[in-house]
Parts: structure tokens; C-alpha cells; sequence
């Protein structure tokens, strides 16, 4: 029976055969390129698996081990360059500098946040947006609202507080991360930890 291309299959027996007649080969091959036993025989291990599984790109009547060293030096090559990108952080001091707390959980708390400051009164509202997203000040927000600066400091009072009842706050250290972040974000008494 002849495969697409005209030719007849490769046999496994006949790639079990190589394959074992080559291995000796490859390994002092990868011991050459890596300088470590241990990496070579991963190297070995890699590439054979790699050339198992794509037999099929095999062409009969070709050099069988000279293929699977080309696949073995690719490999090497592949995992040099991949290598040369990572850094060698054991302990996790490196990846610790880097840090940061879960974006889901901001996500889920802004669309608290928004669905809360739409329960708010519209003057309410107004106050607090002017003053706390826009930065402007007390009296800019007077003005812009046509009213006394009194009147702005205690809507944005009333407005804080309603929102921090709306949300389930019952203190300020509340906001944010949730408890568990907060902990691994901050210096834990005792453990010496910093982020």
C-alpha cells in the first residue's frame, strides 16, 4: 500500500530500529551542546518525542539519524532562546517586586461602586463627582452647581456616607482589595514579609 505522495509507509519497526541504533549518538550529541548530562538526556528525550510526532514529515530512503539530529539541534536552540528570556528566581524575590492585586476583583467593586452612585440623590451625585473624580474643589463645585459651598461639603458628606451604606462599608480600610490582598500586599507583623 502506498501512502499520498506514491511512496510506502514508513514501518515502526524500521523507526524503532533507527531510533535505537541512533540514540547513543544524539546523546553524545546533546552532551556536546549542553555541557550537563542531565540537560542533554532531556534534550535527547525532547527531540525523540518531537520526531516521534512527526513521523510523518519523515521521507523514506532519507538519513534517519541526520533528521532526528536536526530536530535535536533545533531543540537546543529553541530552548537556548527561551532561556536567555527567563530569570532564575528560586525563592520568588524577583516575581514578589512585581506584585500586584487581581484586576477581577476591582472590576466587580466598580460595578458596585457604579450601581450604588446611581441610587444617590442627583444633587448628591453631582457634588461628589465634581469633587472626587473631577478634583475640582469645593468652591469650583459651588459654582458650577449654582449653590452655597456649605451646601457642597455637606452633599458630599451625605453622598460618602450613603455610598459606604450602599456598598457595606463600615470602615475606610474596607475599600479596596478584599482582606486576604490586603494582607499579602502589606509588612505581616512577625514574618518580616514586604511588598
Amino acid at each position: 500500500m502506498l501512502d499520498e505522495a506514491g511512496e510506502s509507509p514508513v514501518r515502526m519497526e524500521d523507526v524503532r530500529q533507527e531510533l535505537f541504533s541512533a540514540l547513543p549518538h544524539l546523546r553524545a550529541f546533546a552532551i556536546s551542546l549542553t555541557g550537563d548530562i542531565d540537560r542533554a538526556d532531556d534534550l535527547v528525550q525532547e527531540a525523540v518525542v518531537r520526531g516521534l510526532s512527526h513521523l510523518h514529515q519523515f521521507r523514506r530512503g532519507t538519513n534517519f539519524q541526520g533528521w532526528m539530529f536536526t530536530i535535536l539541534r533545533n531543540q537546543f536552540h529553541s530552548n537556548y532562546r527561551k532561556r536567555r528570556r527567563e530569570v532564575e528566581d528560586a525563592d520568588g524575590a524577583y516575581a514578589a517586586k512585581f506584585a500586584i492585586a487581581p484586576e477581577q476583583g476591582a472590576h466587580l467593586d466598580f460595578g458596585d461602586f457604579r450601581m450604588a452612585l446611581k441610587k444617590l440623590s442627583p444633587e448628591q451625585r453631582e457634588a461628589i463627582l465634581l469633587i472626587g473624580a473631577e478634583g475640582l474643589s469645593y468652591e469650583e463645585t459651588a459654582e458650577i452647581c449654582n449653590t452655597k459651598v456649605g451646601t457642597i461639603k455637606s452633599r458630599v458628606n451625605r453622598a460618602r456616607k450613603r455610598l459606604a451604606e450602599l456598598l457595606g462599608y463600615e470602615k475606610l480600610d474596607e475599600i479596596g482589595p478584599d482582606r486576604v490582598v490586603q494582607a499579602a500586599l502589606r509588612e505581616e507583623v512577625g514574618l518580616g514579609v514586604q511588598v
